[in-house]
């Protein structure tokens, strides 16, 4: 079951690039493939730099440190995926929207271990 669920919130993530790629300019993706692709590789160098760093430094976590990776995070994911194209200021507008649908619609990302254990 535990499978299923990263799988469910893998397609959630990728529908929340999608919709943020169609409300934020200078943020793009292709499609539902690049948008999959993108999540697994924001999950992914979120794991690493939580790993690297701990949790206290983490694209997952709040303030002004967390965002800043958060868009730091997508920035550098668009360099490993083919039709997503992201500028500094579309992935700073990007880690916006997508901290203000987590507000509403709280989205634990795939690896995202710290948000699994608050639940």
């Amino acid at each position: 079951m535990q499978f299923l669920g990263h799988v469910v919130r893998f397609i959630v993530s990728a529908l929340v690039l999608m919709l943020v790629g169609w409300i934020v300019p200078q943020f793009s993706v292709g499609g539902f493939g690049s948008a999959l692709l993108l999540a697994l590789i924001i999950a992914g160098l979120g794991w690493i730099v939580e790993s690297v760093f701990g949790t206290r430094v983490t694209p997952f976590g709040r303030g002004i440190v967390g965002f800043l990776i958060s868009a730091l995070v997508i920035y550098v994911a668009q360099f490993f995926i083919p039709h997503v194209r992201v500028t500094v200021l579309g992935a700073l507008l990007a880690a916006l929207v997508i901290g203000i649908i987590d507000l509403f619609i709280p989205i634990a990302w795939p690896f995202d271990e710290t948000k699994s254990e608050q639940k």
